[in-house]
């Protein structure tokens, strides 16, 4: 049998040099047989599905599986299925992220055009196990991130979990999202096709995770940030309906999509920083990726800052808002698990950063306005703050005031959604607190390595003490539950509901609280909620 490298890979993308210099994860020439050893083992392992037979390596009783391609896709183009390979493929080493601005995180990843790939990890690639599988879908919002990240590393998740894990790059900004449909009909799917990829990944694992040990009808979506938000628009998108089983966002929510008229004014804003004429798009195929990344920068003519990309309302892929004005009927029968963390926006906003240092009762109202993202009056926000809470600092209500007035809200909005259909819902909250960066609270994103088990992976900041133990425990229990039955598993933790709001609190000693935070849910409650960037 013939062992092709899944990287380099074969076919050119529309601009195939990468953005940045490749990640070899592993030292090259790894001598790998084809028959894998006895579970347990270290060594090679490999897996035969429809798509073809993949070989990996084991490690600390994990097979891992990396840089799987599952399509390719022409520039602003829906993807297709990547063709069964012929001869054996080497999925040894991550396969590129899509090209953004940034660096993804510093951890020295590949980015390029070509960057439909994605990540197995299995405890055994046996296809008579039936595991449950649990994939990863990376936030970063809608333009930035990777599958690649070590704190996304499935290996400690599939060993506690005996699961199967998933992560999958897919394509981003203006490469997945960029709205010229109303420009030129031939990119009738350009504004949601980093969407499409996602679906057709999905697809992939429908019909090939068998071979690498999972159950085909047992799979949960799970994402953080901007993976939560893209769950939710699959949860109303006709196309992905039947790909999956369960769904938990964190600290993500879609309750609105773009409207195709904002999203056109952005594009036409992209456009122009690229000096390219909305009439005649022909430029756009030809145009190197790093000049498509550096039109990023564009100003957004809705929000201002830059120019944003995200699923849009175009009637094609994306018939209706996610979750307006109800949640999508399609996915009501999908157990759903939603969370937040208690300081979400101790992760936008640096505790040494400008708009934090100097920070104090003068100037609050006036540095407090922007980061609410709501029109509501900011001094009578503080007002309210001192009086509920005297003992606070002005930078404790700045961080509670802009996690309950921003990011929160979403969270709240679809998870009454939710029960207002009688569909299954849970909702928990992230109290634990970061122990390497203290200033950081319980921050956009910790929980992350609490649920991957990756405490001591690069930015998790949860330190690896019992405490940090426990908490990631706790977190990975519920959802391995969740993903083997569509229940959290705790007989505590009740489904949510608005007359309760029962909501799990996970920390070093997790425990369930009725309706937490009632008191900012009902001031900001004031005030109409608007889902950045639609």
């Amino acid at each position: 049998m013939t062992v092709h490298h899944s990287w380099p890979w074969a076919g050119r993308p529309a601009d195939p040099s990468p953005v940045t210099s490749r990640r070899t994860l592993l030292a090259g020439g790894l001598a790998l047989a084809i028959a894998g050893p006895v579970r347990g083992q270290d060594g090679a392992a490999h897996a035969t599905c429809g798509a073809g037979v993949f070989i990996g390596e084991r490690t600390g009783g994990v097979a891992t599986f990396r840089g799987i391609r599952y399509g390719r896709a022409a520039r602003f183009m829906a993807p297709r299925p990547e063709p069964v390979a012929r001869d054996a493929v080497r999925a040894v080493a991550f396969g590129p992220s899509c090209p953004q601005a940034g660096d993804a995180g510093g951890e020295g990843l590949a980015f390029a055009e070509d960057c439909l790939t994605l990540n197995v990890w299995t405890p055994d690639p046996d296809a008579r196990a039936a595991r449950p599988v649990m994939v990863y879908i990376h936030g970063g919002a809608y333009s930035s991130g990777s599958a690649n990240l070590e704190r996304q590393d499935g290996q400690a998740l599939a060993a506690a979990g005996d699961v199967v894990v998933v992560t999958i790059n897919h394509r981003l900004n203006a490469f997945g999202y960029l709205y010229l449909a109303r420009l030129d009909p031939r990119f009738a799917d350009s504004g949601n096709a980093g969407q499409l990829d996602l679906m057709l990944a999905l697809q992939w694992v429908r019909d090939n995770i068998a071979g690498f040990g999972g159950d085909p009808a047992r799979v949960m979506v799970f994402g953080q940030s901007g993976g939560g938000a893209k769950i939710a628009t699959l949860m109303a998108t006709p196309a992905a309906a039947g790909l999956f089983h369960r769904a938990a966002t964190m600290s993500g929510q879609q309750v609105t999509a773009s409207g195709p008229l904002n999203a056109t004014a952005r594009t036409r804003a992209y456009l122009g920083a690229l000096g390219v004429d909305p009439r005649d798009l022909s430029p756009l195929a030809t145009m190197s990726t790093a000049r498509l990344v550096g039109g990023l920068a564009a100003v957004d003519p809705v929000l201002g800052g830059g120019v944003y990309f995200g699923p849009v309302l175009d009637m094609r892929v994306l018939p209706r808002h996610p979750f307006w004005p109800d949640a999508a009927p399609q996915s009501l029968g999908i157990p759903l698990m939603l969370g937040n963390t208690a300081g979400e926006t101790r992760g936008f906003i640096a505790p040494g950063s400008s708009r934090m240092t100097g920070l104090n009762w003068d100037n609050l109202a006036e540095r407090l306005a922007p980061e609410l993202r709501i029109d509501i009056l900011p001094e009578w926000v503080v007002r309210e703050y001192r009086l509920r809470f005297p003992a606070w600092s002005p930078v404790e209500v700045f961080y509670d005031a802009t996690t309950c007035g921003r990011s929160w809200r979403g969270q709240v909005i679809e998870a009454e959604a939710r029960a207002r259909s009688g569909a299954p819902a849970w909702v928990y909250q992230v109290d634990f607190t970061a122990r390497t960066e203290p200033a950081r609270g319980a921050f956009h994103s910790i929980d992350i390595a609490l649920v991957f088990g990756t405490l001591a992976a690069k930015g998790a900041l949860t330190g690896t003490g019992a405490e940090a133990r426990a908490a990631s425990a706790a977190m990975q229990q519920a959802f391995v539950a969740f993903a083997r039955t569509g229940d959290p598993g705790v007989t505590a933790w009740p489904r949510y509901d608005p007359a309760r709001r029962a909501t799990m609190i996970f920390d070093a000693r997790s425990r369930v609280e009725d309706d937490p935070r009632r008191w900012q849910r009902e001031l900001f409650a004031r005030v109409p909620y608007i889902q950045p960037g639609s």
